[in-house]
């Protein structure tokens, strides 16, 4: 019975597989015949669209790598960043360029392409850095430093990490009061991301970016996230083909001109290009 049953299954077993395997081999081809829509979340610099056009370090990268593919007609769709996920799944679109940060519980929904992108900490400072603030730790050697941090913000667990006086740490409502904050001399430093912190110097002349500037330690673990594009997990010959053109990508100068001129350091680049996205997947 076992054996009558395998030999009636087996031929729809193989057309299966069959099938399955020449619908994979044509995803890029349908891609590239009926063209591709990728989501992003309105967050200067990752990712935003003006006018239909797409910008921001994972948008302009995407765009590149997709156009090597072959795949040249892209509509962009912006939407919240919680619904950048739920949207993918749900076959929405078919691509996220947000500059998502791989993490263990991300990767158990989607699959994550090879690093694109790390972004760390940083200080706003006042312009030439008269107090000379590159790190966490100099708030510590120094307690009568006083730092900027918005309310709810990962920062404030760091600062709490290196045990900073409540009287060191000022509250701030949002992002744009921290060059006020500075040039009033309510603050010394802006704690934020370093993506965050180079947006807001690019708008002031009064105000810099510490750089140096020391990542934040937390556990032993460098406070740092990395960025990648994100893709269903049926979407397998795709994210592979993906993978292929965008490590071809990387290797050119183009690449680095583009995640440099968003804010991004060398050093960040650097990292993202050292990154394993199997590594962060499994919480290493």
């Amino acid at each position: 019975m076992k054996n009558t049953l395998r030999k009636l299954l087996l031929p729809t077993l193989l057309l299966a597989l069959t099938l399955g395997t020449a619908f994979a081999q044509a995803t890029v081809e349908s891609l590239q015949q009926n063209g591709i829509t990728v989501a992003t979340a309105n967050e200067i610099p990752y990712g935003w669209v003006e006018n239909g056009e797409a910008f921001g370090i994972a948008p302009e990268v995407a765009t590149a790598v997709l156009e090597s593919m072959g795949i040249t007609n892209i509509t962009w769709t912006v939407t919240e960043f919680g619904s950048l996920i739920p949207g993918l799944i749900a076959d929405r679109f078919d691509l996220v360029a947000a500059s998502q940060a791989v993490l263990p519980a991300r990767c158990e929904q989607v699959s994550f392409s090879k690093i694109n992108s790390s972004y760390g900490e940083g200080f706003l400072v006042l312009a030439g850095n008269p107090q000379n603030i590159h790190s966490y730790q100099d708030f510590v050697d120094n307690p009568n430093l006083r730092m900027g941090i918005v309310s709810g913000a990962d920062q404030l667990d760091f600062a709490q990490a290196y045990g900073l006086a409540e009287n060191q740490i000022v509250p701030l409502n949002a992002n744009a009061d921290a060059p006020s904050a500075l040039t009033a001399n309510r603050i010394d430093a802006y704690a934020a991301t370093g993506l965050t912190a180079a947006g807001l110097a690019a708008n002031n002349d009064r105000v810099d970016v510490a750089d140096p500037f020391e990542d934040p330690v937390i556990d032993g673990v460098a406070a740092r996230s990395y960025g990648a594009f994100t893709f269903s997990q049926d979407d397998e010959e795709f994210l592979a083909a993906f993978n292929e053109a965008l490590a071809a990508f990387q290797e050119t100068p183009v690449y680095r001109e583009i995640l440099t001129k968003h804010g991004l350091s060398d050093g960040d680049v650097d990292a993202a290009l050292a990154a394993s996205t199997a590594d962060l997947c499994a919480g290493m």
